[in-house]
């Protein structure tokens, strides 16, 4: 498996993956790592459309996604993926989204383990109360993306 780190607004991000599909895309707090100048052929793509993101030119991606997960943790990063650019859901939405609402903590617990950031929306998950809980990536992030993909307007007063 090939890795590539990348810049972004929130720090270096690394992807990895080969030619089965993109495995990880995770960001650090702190990375030792600086861009990469060379990028495979199979992780290019991915590179191309994270920077798309990030200059609020993509809203979704097109990419093969190849992570390890459990079947339950597939099951939700597969939710995850249904939840539009913009919007957000709850964990308990997860939960009752996977036909038992009981499964709330398993399913927060399987949206923290996603290791696609960004690309699987693990951040458009909040809590029922509408609160910022739980992120890996640290909760200055989670608000970020979340404004990023959903940026106040200001309405003209005339």
């Amino acid at each position: 498996m090939d890795e590539v780190y990348i810049e972004t607004p929130l720090g270096i991000a690394t992807i990895s993956g080969d030619e089965d599909g993109i495995a990880i895309v995770s960001v650090t707090k702190e990375s030792t790592n600086t861009p990469s100048k060379d990028i495979p052929l199979y992780l290019q793509k991915a590179v191309s459309q994270l920077e798309e993101y990030f200059e609020g030119q993509r809203t979704d991606f097109d990419l093969i996604l190849n992570p390890t997960g459990t079947d339950f943790q597939k099951k939700v990063w597969g939710e995850l993926l249904k939840i539009p650019f913009g919007k957000t859901v709850s964990y308990l939405d997860i939960a009752k989204r996977l036909g038992d609402p009981k499964s709330i903590r398993a399913a927060a617990s399987a949206n923290g383990k996603n290791p696609l950031w960004i690309i699987v929306p693990c951040h458009r998950v909040i809590g029922s109360d509408g609160s910022l809980t739980g992120y890996a990536g640290g909760l200055w992030r989670k608000k970020w993306l979340l404004d990023h993909e959903n940026p106040v307007k200001q309405q003209s007063l005339f």
